[in-house]
């Protein structure tokens, strides 16, 4: 029987003018740049081994053979692809076994590598999420961005870096993202060409296709740790202090509303499970989220989903709706993802009513850019409602802002935790606790060398700490007697 490597060989001969086994220009010729080398050739040309194998060719020879499989499994699996009654392990095992048989089918002679790559390959494809699998897989990555088919980007250990994984073709990276949204019970098409949604282990994705996105589909994937990060995580990575995560545990237990601000991709939801993470066991938490990404270690969780609206426009169900609702589910804590709306409103109205020990976040630059901009929401709520009895909402509902923010050098670091003491005429007043040293520069590898370091100032919420009993170290608020260079 021939080999793969063989027949392709005996093909190229043809096209030349030559017998598969004379020898060809092309066989001995230096291989050009572009040429990949085929997984299971042989580059030798001794006596009793494999001639030499085009390298592009057999290459493309194995992806061609890899996108008829994936079509001939398709067509066999049928519906069961869906079937609810079988379980993930079952419907590995069906795939396999059906996968088996179509490579039979094709009577094509495989070495054992190609047959596993082709395998894994064609399984991702159907099961999994194609060439995106093994950068899912990869702990290192936390961001995955493709920027339609054949260019897919990383973030890898803060920095974007350009992937070599590509799908195939528009129609194989839309097929992958149709089958992502609709697992969530969404649906992307020409009516509605964006989406929101999250894979299963709670990732967030958001896709955008034609003819929205004009250099083809663009899928984004911010990636969760399957092991939640706990506070010790966040220490040792110079995300806050070990005195202001000592000072954020004691405004959890003292029932103090907070509000997480940062911008994109500072690890706001991350330090919002930290955060809740100090929750006491006993309490009856809600959380509430457009997509659920909250990795609550607590066991008394309900968690709460919005729904966009059907194909007809209907059943929509918003965060606004879903915070209204958390109110009569007698919650201990309301922990709402991110605020982006009107129902900043009734959140701050929760706030205000019994509803203490709340946690958000909202999209801001500055604490004092974040009252701002729950100003802003709170209007898009519709009520006619004067800026003066807006700003008392905000000052007497949240106690404490903790602002994140993403450092030149690729660091996530909260660079201040600020008191919200009340009114002062037409403003809300706001002091820091702590702050990040930005005056200690950076070290030889660009890495700031600060941290966050108190102001001296004790916060007025601390008197909260001693009526409840709660004890904070001396050092908390102890300012750095003297600082070395570097230190």
């Amino acid at each position: 029987m021939t080999t793969l490597s063989e027949r392709l060989k005996a093909t190229r001969g043809a096209e030349v003018g030559h017998t598969p086994h004379s020898p060809t220009p092309s066989a001995t010729a230096a291989p050009s740049r572009d040429e990949r080398k085929l997984p299971g050739a042989s580059p030798s040309p001794a006596a009793g081994r494999p001639p030499v194998v085009q390298p592009d060719a057999g290459d493309d020879a194995l992806i061609k053979l890899k996108d008829r499989a994936t079509a001939a499994l398709f067509e066999r699996l049928g519906g069961r692809l869906n079937d609810p009654s079988l379980s993930e392990s079952q419907l590995h095992a069906l795939v396999r076994s059906d996968l088996n048989a179509v490579v039979e089918e094709e009577k094509v002679p495989l070495t054992s590598e190609q047959r596993q790559r082709l395998i894994r390959d064609v399984e991702d494809d159907v099961l999994g999420h194609g060439p995106l699998e093994r950068l899912l897989n990869d702990p290192s990555i936390t961001e995955i961005m493709v920027n339609g088919h054949d260019t897919v980007y990383v973030e890898q250990d803060g920095k974007l870096v350009r992937s070599t994984a590509h799908f195939t073709s528009e129609e194989h990276l839309r097929r992958m993202i149709e089958r992502i949204v609709s697992r969530v019970g969404r649906r992307i098409d020409e009516s509605s060409p964006l989406v929101d949604a999250r894979l299963a282990d709670g990732s967030r994705v958001n896709a955008v296709i034609p003819p929205l996105a004009f250099n083809g589909s663009s899928l984004t994937i911010r990636k969760f740790s399957k092991d939640p990060y706990k506070v010790d995580d966040l220490i040792t990575f110079g995300t806050l202090s070990r005195e202001m995560a000592e000072l954020l545990r004691a405004c959890v237990e003292a029932r103090l509303n907070i509000i997480v601000s940062g911008g994109t991709g500072t690890g706001k939801t991350t330090l919002l499970n930290v955060l809740s993470s100090f929750i006491p066991e006993g309490e009856r938490i809600v959380t509430i989220e457009d997509a659920v990404e909250l990795q609550l270690q607590q066991d008394h969780v309900v968690r709460l989903e919005s729904r966009p609206a059907n194909i007809e426009g209907k059943g929509e169900v918003g965060i606004r709706d879903l915070v209204r609702n958390s109110l009569r589910m007698r919650p201990d804590r309301i922990v709402v993802g991110e605020v982006r709306g009107g129902e900043s409103l009734d959140m701050l109205q929760a706030m205000n009513t019994g509803h203490d020990g709340s946690l958000s976040t909202v999209h801001a630059n500055s604490p004092r850019d974040a009252v701002a901009r729950l100003e802003t929401l709170v209007l898009m709520a519709g009520m006619d409602l004067p800026l003066r009895a807006i700003r008392e909402q905000i000052a007497s509902a949240v106690d404490v802002v903790v602002q994140l923010s993403r450092l030149r050098d690729g660091s996530r670091r909260v660079t201040s935790v600020t008191e919200v003491q009340g009114m002062e005429g037409q403003t809300v007043t706001l002091q820091d606790a702590f702050v990040f040293d930005f005056a200690a520069g950076v070290d030889a590898d660009g890495r700031f060398r600060g941290k966050p370091i108190p102001t001296g100032v004790r916060p007025r919420f601390t008197d909260k700490f001693v009526e409840l009993g709660i004890q904070l170290s001396p050092e908390v608020f102890a300012m750095p007697s003297t600082r070395q260079p570097g230190r």
